[in-house]
């Protein structure tokens, strides 16, 4: 089955979450240590001249770095402007507020990550969800949340304490209508908890103390495409506040600018997915066509969910297997929803940089 005989388009999983921050180096130095993102898919300095709604009409010079754990997940694309310095929002942002507060991440074994992390930033205990799963959360280097939840999908388990990203912490305004988008458009149909109490396993977030409505979705079909295998499972956790009225986390500031800026899903079938947003009412706000970025080519998209907050789809056309011989994958010709063999993927590994 090639590309073009698709009948429906397929998501292979979470390929990243876009953070924003002033220093990409510094920032990527952080999460490789600490998060076993060690593998650089692209580096590269460029112009965004395609996200002309979310950059006040003007394209915007940017430095980006997509950095992978080979224990499987997603990965973190680091991202920081160049011709302006990324803006901080000019309120405290809050749990509940709309946007991504927090990024999920995979590990082996929480008391080992809770041990190395505690070495380095804040963490908090580890305390029980509401599905009564062992979790905790802890501070990147900017002061983002992410939080570290218990895995046993590996793609390989002899790296690292943790994985890459499984999931993010999403606020929103209108729990049902999130439930079904969330459900229609990017296959999360399980409801694995849905409780409004106030919950102590927040207080890290000084949210302990307000009232919630708190959702976890996980797809109950497995994700299908050549990275699949890799990407894993994963999970959104929607939060509505209901003890305050929240604020857009990028209100009166750019996409680019500091903090978790985008939840991207590796895709096949772009044309297909097109036509399923629109009639999902959530049509592409940016749809690039071909792009090549040297390293990396294919095609993305945006959506916004019910509150804005902005999901990127990304088509694959050519990655990088290992680069040291000029070894590049053409993905356009193949069946899209067999995953690559491991081995293939696996030989991608030889490009990780070591501490």
């Amino acid at each position: 089955m090639k590309k073009n005989n698709l009948t429906q388009a397929l998501i292979s999983g979470i390929q990243q979450i876009g953070i924003g921050n002033t220093d990409v180096y510094k920032t990527w130095d952080w999460y490789r240590k600490n998060l076993g993102m060690d593998l650089p898919v692209f580096d590269e300095a460029a112009e965004a001249a395609l996200m002309l709604p979310y950059t006040e009409g003007e394209p915007r010079s940017r430095h980006a770095i997509l950095a992978l754990n080979m224990m499987g997940g997603g990965g973190a694309e680091i991202w920081q402007y160049t011709s302006r310095v990324g803006q901080k929002a000019t309120f405290d942002i809050q749990l509940g507020d709309l946007g991504i507060f927090v990024a999920k991440f995979k590990s082996k074994d929480l008391r080992v990550s809770h041990e190395k992390l505690s070495a380095t930033t804040t963490v908090s205990d580890i305390r029980k969800n509401p599905a009564g799963e062992p979790h905790f959360y802890a501070h990147d280097l900017d002061g983002n949340v992410i939080e570290l939840t218990e895995a046993d999908d590996w793609f390989n388990d002899k790296i690292s304490h943790c994985g890459g990203v499984t999931g993010a912490v999403i606020g929103v305004t209108d729990m049902d209508t999130s439930i079904a988008f969330y459900n229609k458009v990017l296959g999360y149909d399980i409801v694995v908890y849905d409780e409004t109490n106030q919950f102590d396993d927040l207080d890290f977030m000084n949210a302990g103390s307000r009232k919630f409505r708190r959702v976890l979705l996980q797809h109950s079909e497995d994700r299908r495409g050549a990275f699949s295998q890799l990407f894993g499972k994963s999970e959104i956790e929607l939060v509505q506040d209901l003890d305050r009225q929240p604020q857009k986390m990028f209100k009166d500031r750019m996409w680019g600018d500091l903090g978790y800026i985008h939840l991207c899903f590796d895709i096949s079938g772009m044309d297909l997915l097109r036509e399923k947003c629109k009639q999902q009412n959530c049509a592409f706000t940016v749809d690039s066509g071909d792009f090549d970025m040297g390293e990396a080519a294919g095609q993305f998209a945006y959506i916004e969910d019910p509150d804005g907050t902005l999901i990127e789809f990304v088509e694959a056309h050519k990655v990088p297997i290992l680069k040291k011989i000029g070894w590049y994958l053409n993905l356009k010709n193949r069946n899209q929803a067999k995953p690559l063999p491991r081995w293939m993927v696996k030989s991608m590994g030889l490009n990780r940089v070591k501490n």
